[in-house]
């Protein structure tokens, strides 16, 4: 079978050939038909890094078909469509009582599509940031940044029925993709002051939540805007990865507002991967949007670099593996 690697090197993207690897009794053997990359952690953990990457972790978030299951499986069958924590390859392999990755592997429902499996990762962990974030019904929602996680969360945060959800980006791609798939309001940083906006939209308040996803080199430069558009006594959640630097925090800011950082709590995380699933199922999350390339895996590195040579032209680049 073929699977991605990432050999030393920055961007050093190739796919090798190895052995389709063994079922055990709790295995399920998945035939990936497409995978997701994530630009935010591959680009900045995987493709930039100068030292080889282990294959196991180029990648997680995959749909496609099981193949085969070990003798004590009852709960998939050979033929069930199927999303996967796992890494950009021909075939995976998940252990079914694998605790680091609960669930490693969920059915889809018959309404959702395969690229619904490929979201079904970022829904999971979006479902679990947006609970974090403390929303109430009726708050007014930023969400600063509209790469994959920030389009995602723009679409999550309906479930705790805020008033209006309020999407900030630079790049013209990313703010027409917003507005296409629901932002009350859609703020192009390169054009208007993101915090004059948020103030004009909110009656001076600014907003009671904010979520920061920008991550990257340009969360530094967002971070000083998030901390003064964030309302007396709001939230602002931080799950972008990946920065140059530390943030630069207001310490007189900080000092009338929240700052939440993304971890799970004391919810179990299969809690969060039913809410994905169930919201997948619904059709109200915009899928199809998102995903703007589709890549043959041959040219998988063409991929790579597209997302890190040309942010401006892509969102959601898939690898198809059939």
């Amino acid at each position: 079978m073929l699977r991605l690697a990432k050999l030393e090197g920055v961007g050093n993207i190739v796919l090798e050939e190895v052995d389709t690897p063994p079922v055990g009794p709790r295995d399920v053997l998945v035939k990936v038909q497409t995978s997701l990359i994530s630009r935010g952690s591959e680009l900045g953990g995987r493709y930039l890094q100068q030292a080889s990457v282990d294959a196991s972790v180029m990648g997680y978030a995959a749909s496609g078909v099981v193949a085969q299951v070990g003798d004590a499986v009852a709960e998939l069958n050979v033929g069930d469509r199927v999303a996967a924590l796992k890494p950009h390859a021909e075939y995976v392999v998940a252990n079914l009582d694998d605790q680091r990755h609960r669930p490693p592997v969920v059915k889809l429902p018959d309404s959702a599509s395969g690229d619904d499996g490929m979201m079904w990762p970022f829904c999971t962990s979006g479902c679990m940031w947006a609970q974090n974030a403390d929303i109430k019904p009726g708050d007014d929602v930023v969400v600063v940044g509209q790469g994959l996680i920030g389009s995602t969360m723009m679409q999550l945060v309906r479930r705790w029925e805020p008033g209006r959800v309020i999407a900030i980006d630079a790049l013209p791609l990313r703010c027409e993709i917003a507005r296409r798939i629901g932002a009350d309001e859609v703020i192009d940083a390169s054009a208007a002051d993101p915090v004059e906006r948020v103030h004009a939209l909110t009656g001076g308040r600014g907003a009671r939540i904010v979520i920061e996803a920008v991550g990257g080199k340009w969360a530094a430069q967002a971070f000083p805007q998030i901390q003064r558009m964030v309302a007396h006594g709001g939230n602002v959640l931080l799950i972008g990865l990946y920065q140059d630097g530390p943030l630069p925090l207001d310490a007189s800011l900080a000092m009338a507002h929240r700052i939440i950082g993304g971890g799970s709590g004391s919810t179990p995380r299969p809690v969060f991967s039913d809410m994905a699933l169930e919201i997948l199922a619904s059709g109200t999350f915009r899928t199809a949007d998102m995903v703007t390339h589709r890549f043959p895996a041959a040219r998988a590195r063409e991929a790579f670099d597209l997302l890190y040579e040309h942010p401006g032209e892509a969102l959601g680049v898939a690898l198809v593996w059939e």
